[in-house]
């Protein structure tokens, strides 16, 4: 069973989420740049090497190509959406445990906390495709050498030129199959370690800042191990040029595993999880921080 040690606040969760979701951005962004390069680089002709043989090449050849600021390269995107969203996502969760509550001290099993998990994904879709859409595009941008977009407004507005609403959202569904169940895993795992780690006769709110690290890195590694496969997915959907899948993911998924195998859907596998870790523990320890110092200055929000 899941402690509560104080009532859940979805307001507070919103802005404790924002701050965290800056500090996963930073911490996080470079060995995504990674993983979305790796997973869309363009299958190689007979007796040709790929343009990447793994993780560390990729690193190496986009430092030497484009310097520290390539491992950057459409940081915009989610630094813009990502305040909004992790706020969003934090407050799905606290209002998905707080719909669970038929009293404000009730205490939530793992199920239960795996659910409102799964809310939080859904509430973090609208914000969270369009940007992936314009980070993919213009990560793969700057691998190819071809600029057809200056910025990531100048992407979503040749995007909405193009296509709409509908081309600035494309991948929604594939977010919705990536998020939701990832989601869920990654609330409830960092519940779960929480309650395991902090000692017997303590509070839960007075974890200390390495078991709050150590929480929220192994809550971010559960989030990915169920996330790969439809990112994978997502990362060449939105990528692809108009019209080249005309059934969608079910398209993507056929040519992945007709050309490359069922293990192309963990392309990346190695960038995620080293990214997991650090950018999950620091967004948790953002938000923790960010908690305390809300409960401190509005006790009663």
């Amino acid at each position: 069973m899941a402690k509560q040690v104080q009532p859940i606040s979805p307001v507070k969760n919103f802005f404790a989420g924002g701050f965290g979701g800056v500090c996963l951005v930073f911490v996080g962004h470079p060995l995504d740049t990674i993983k979305v390069r790796l997973q869309t680089q363009p299958k190689p002709q007979p007796g040709q090497a790929p343009l990447y043989s793994g993780t560390l090449d990729c690193f190496r050849k986009t430092l030497l190509r484009e310097g520290v600021r390539g491992l950057y390269k459409g940081m915009a995107a989610p630094i813009i959406g990502v305040t909004p969203m992790f706020a969003v996502c934090f407050f799905g969760f606290g209002l998905g445990k707080k719909l669970q509550q038929r009293k404000p001290d009730d205490i939530l099993t793992y199920p239960q906390l795996f659910a409102a998990g799964m809310l939080s994904g859904v509430f973090t879709t609208a914000i969270m495709a369009p940007g992936e859409r314009i980070k993919c595009l213009l990560q793969i941008q700057a691998a190819t050498g071809e600029t057809k977009y200056n910025g990531p407004l100048d992407c979503a507005k040749q995007l909405y030129r193009e296509a709409g609403v509908r081309g600035v959202y494309k991948g929604t569904v594939l977010t919705l199959m990536r998020d939701v169940p990832a989601s869920g895993m990654y609330f409830m795992t960092y519940e779960w370690l929480k309650n395991i780690l902090t000692p017997e006769g303590k509070s839960v709110s007075d974890l200390s800042v390495p078991r709050i690290l150590f929480a929220g890195g192994l809550a971010g590694i559960f989030n990915w191990a169920v996330a790969i496969p439809p990112d994978v997915l997502k990362s060449r959907f939105q990528t692809a040029p108009a019209g080249k899948y005309p059934n969608g993911f079910r398209d993507v998924l056929r040519e992945l595993i007709r050309e490359e195998g069922v293990a192309s859907l963990y392309k990346g596998f190695t960038a995620v999880m080293i990214r997991a870790f650090p950018a999950n523990a620091a967004c948790f320890l953002g938000f923790e921080v960010a908690m305390k110092f809300l409960n401190w200055i509005a006790p009663g929000l």
